[in-house]
């Protein structure tokens, strides 16, 4: 299973270019994960078409998207516990935050977005996942996301610079 991640796109205005990439993805990927922080329900909407999306709310995310999202979800595919939320919170770090609303879950992986930060490390024998985002880097130098390939019990995570 091959799996695009994606995280605050933040979309206000100009959104060709990252309409375009989700296209791509659909057509390269077996399902897209969204982190939360949509802004636009224009795109929400264009990710709900595709019967292979599954995404959260995030902090910037207006009551008609977290009307049709959850805060928080915990997915199983191939043999593996995914945690997905936005990661935002009162936690120090956005990598604590994220970890913490799963800590009682027994998560394999957990995915994440808020900080804008693309990242791929392990915490407790746990894989957490922050794609960064492909439309609003902030700080960071490139936009991003993440291509996940889970395969016969072999996971590769793979970060997409552009």
């Amino acid at each position: 299973m091959r799996i695009a991640i994606l995280s605050d796109t933040h979309v206000k205005k100009h959104s060709d270019k990252l309409f375009n990439l989700i296209d791509n993805l659909f057509r390269e990927t077996d399902m897209i994960i969204h982190a939360g922080d949509y802004v636009s329900s224009t795109l929400l909407s264009k990710l709900i078409e595709h019967k292979n999306f599954v995404g959260v709310w995030g902090n910037n995310d207006k009551k008609c998207i977290r009307d049709l999202l959850n805060e928080k979800i915990i997915l199983s595919l191939e043999g593996y516990k995914i945690g997905l939320c936005h990661g935002h919170g009162n936690s120090k770090s956005t990598l604590n935050t994220a970890y913490d609303k799963f800590i009682d879950d027994k998560v394999d992986i957990i995915i994440f977005g808020h900080s804008h930060q693309p990242l791929i490390v392990t915490k407790n024998k746990i894989l957490m996942i922050n794609p960064g985002s492909p439309s609003c880097k902030r700080h960071e130098q490139w936009y991003s996301y993440v291509i996940l390939e889970i395969e016969n019990k072999k996971i590769s995570a793979q970060l997409k610079f552009f």
